[in-house]
């Protein structure tokens, strides 16, 4: 059986792999407001003695944050927060417990619907919804999966409460990409490009799914999708061999990262419904440090995400519209305290940036990148093997 990607990332996770950091680094979560230009800490559910205490978040128009985040029993847990980012609240679980109390939101629409993941009661990984305000936690069940198999997550949600994500198929087969209908009703496999796996990232409010699939080759291509997650249409590459789209906004823009001819991977864009893949470059990295992820989107066409600036420091980066101008961010707003903000994983269409930042001690931020090397190593290292 393959091995299910966010598996391999909650393994790093949970077991201090994919961070390799000295409790000294300080590694937390920020809302960044480029309005008025400042960095407020998000705080934690009460977690606050291990390096990396929140994480891949989310964000609406209204800046309702959605993520994880460690609680004071050192448990990693779904949350919300209220607008502006303001009052985490902890989300729970699916019944899981003991070693399997664990949640990860993913996704947030503007009602403040959460889509994302959970430990059910039986130690199972599946996909899950709230009501609006992350109010009241439902399991979206799987494909078809049944014991070891019975697996599932969600990576996001449109305005509708259409969800998307993986999960793995009856019989056992390898993880589809699914999509549900409004409120997370009714999970559909959206199949694949001919090759064995797919999982979808992004939803707009047409249906528009946009995501990864293997192709008849053993490639793995960026897909996206017609209204209502119907037809999926290879992306292509930027003249390497993978690439993954990340997000999807009411135009139809895709934007996510592909390796390029030379093999390194650059984050890009796609005009409107799919039409013609660009790079976005990087943020002047060259050699062993050439790469971008992108890992948000707005309406406007904005992207986020990282990339290594000339020296080789990984940033937090930001686009102007349409992706053109890769800036870093941390040169955008009043950054204090020897704060550097580290990748961007989410923007919203009022100028809103959840982003993570390190307050390194001597020494430890060099450490700090070596373990999210060590992570996209390992990332690597499993397509490679597929």
């Amino acid at each position: 059986m393959k091995i299910i990607p966010g598996f391999i990332l909650a393994a790093a996770f949970f077991a201090g792999l994919g961070f390799g950091t000295p409790a000294s680094a300080q590694v937390r979560s920020y809302l960044i407001d480029l309005n008025s230009k400042t960095v407020t800490e998000l705080g934690t559910l009460g977690g606050g003695g291990g390096p990396y205490d929140s994480g891949f978040n989310r964000i609406n128009d209204a800046g309702q944050v959605a993520g994880w985040s460690s609680t004071a029993e050192g448990l990693r847990h779904a949350f919300i927060t209220g607008p502006d980012g303001m009052g985490m609240r902890d989300l729970g679980t699916l019944g899981g417990t003991g070693f399997y109390d664990h949640s990860g939101a993913s996704s947030i629409n503007d009602a403040g619907q959460v889509a994302g993941w959970s430990y059910t009661a039986e130690g199972l990984h599946h996909a899950f919804v709230t009501g609006p305000d992350g109010m009241g936690m439902r399991d979206l069940g799987t494909l078809g999966g049944t014991g070891f198999y019975d697996h599932s997550g969600a990576s996001s949600i449109n305005d509708a409460g259409q969800v998307v994500g993986w999960s793995l198929a009856a019989g056992g087969g390898p993880s589809h990409a699914f999509i549900t209908g409004p409120d997370g009703m009714g999970m559909r496999d959206l199949g694949t490009l001919g090759g064995t796996e797919s999982s979808a990232s992004s939803i707009n409010d047409a249906g528009q799914v946009a995501g990864w699939s293997y192709t008849a080759e053993g490639l793995q291509h960026a897909f996206i999708t017609g209204p209502d997650g119907m037809g999926m249409r290879d992306l292509g590459t930027l003249g390497g061999d993978h690439s993954d789209a990340s997000g999807i906004n009411g135009a139809g823009q895709a934007a996510g990262w592909s390796y390029t001819a030379g093999g390194a991977p650059h984050a890009f864009i796609i005009g409107p419904d799919g039409m013609g893949m660009r790079d976005l470059g990087t943020l002047g990295g060259s050699g062993g440090f050439d790469y971008s992820i992108a890992q948000g989107f707005n309406e406007a066409g904005q992207v986020v995400g990282y990339s290594p600036t000339v020296e080789g420091a990984r940033h937090a980066f930001i686009t102007g519209p349409d992706g053109t101008g890769m800036m870093d961010l941390n040169s955008l707003v009043d950054v204090r305290g020897g704060l550097v903000l580290t990748e961007a994983t989410g923007i919203n269409n009022v100028d809103q940036v959840i982003a993570i930042g390190v307050i390194p001690e001597p020494g430890t931020y060099a450490m700090f990148l070596a373990g999210l090397g060590l992570l996209a190593f390992m990332i690597r290292q499993r397509r490679e093997a597929l």
